[in-house]
């Protein structure tokens, strides 16, 4: 099985079988430790239903000094609907702990930030319809079933620093 055929797999209708649960565990260990490369952190959210704290690994895209999260696996996942459901106040880890607020990003913007994580996240490739050195266009056609949020810090949330 190739390597895309693997991680559909993985993920199959769209939620990681018990294989990739494990490996995500020990992804958001990593993360919480600070052993993940830079571009590798744990993102804690509070779940909407049961006001647990989950914990997942997620792969952070710089664009133009911005910190991005993407949802390789669309709209109907639950990290996305908890952050949603919080009004984006969120957790990384990554050696640290940083209180973040999430700010979705608008559909007409997603294009350069979808690029940029399709090159940091190989194993995102598979479950985005487009080549990660596809143009701007194509990323463009497939910006709506991908949710991107802005990371910003807390304090600068809270100090009306964010751009809108």
């Amino acid at each position: 099985m190739a390597q895309g055929g693997i991680a559909r797999w993985l993920y199959r209708g769209k939620r990681p079988n018990w294989i990739a649960r494990i490996a995500n565990r020990a992804m958001a260990a990593a993360g919480l430790l600070g052993a993940a490369p830079g571009y590798l952190a744990a993102l804690e959210v509070t779940g909407r239903t049961s006001g647990r704290t989950f914990s997942l690994p997620v792969v952070i895209a710089i664009v133009e000094g911005e910190r991005y999260l993407v949802s390789m696996l669309g709209e109907n996942v639950s990290w996305v609907q908890n952050v949603r459901a919080a009004g984006g106040k969120a957790v990384l880890r990554s050696g640290g702990r940083e209180e973040v607020q999430l700010e979705e990003v608008s559909i007409e913007r997603r294009a350069p930030i979808l690029r940029a994580y399709l090159q940091r996240a190989p194993g995102a490739r598979p479950h985005v319809p487009v080549n990660k050195d596809a143009t701007m266009e194509e990323f463009q056609r497939v910006a709506a079933g991908f949710p991107v949020f802005r990371v910003a810090s807390s304090k600068a949330a809270r100090s009306g620093v964010l751009r809108g």
